[in-house]
């Protein structure tokens, strides 16, 4: 089942959010078994480098969704000719 529509978002929060989504998506992909994610969930909840993983993998499907919607649809200071 298709639940990707699209990379476009309205604002950088929607897109944020679908960064959060995609990256728990991806572990549900990886492990299918609720009951094995569930079981895991205290040992890499409470391990400062796991979190860090977890929000590592969070920016770098933001940095991919922010791409897709031109960093917000030409409306920054980039594209208004404030390069700098």
């Amino acid at each position: 089942m298709d639940w990707i529509v699209s990379l476009r978002t309205n604002t950088p929060q929607e897109g944020f959010e679908l960064a959060i989504t995609l990256a728990q998506k991806g572990v549900e992909y990886t492990q299918p078994s609720a009951k094995i994610r569930e079981g895991l969930r205290p040992k890499y909840s409470n391990d400062p480098n796991d979190l860090i993983m977890a929000s590592q993998v969070i920016a770098i499907n933001f940095q991919t969704i922010a791409a897709a919607n031109n960093y917000w649809n030409c409306n920054n200071w980039y594209y208004q000719g404030y390069n700098y």
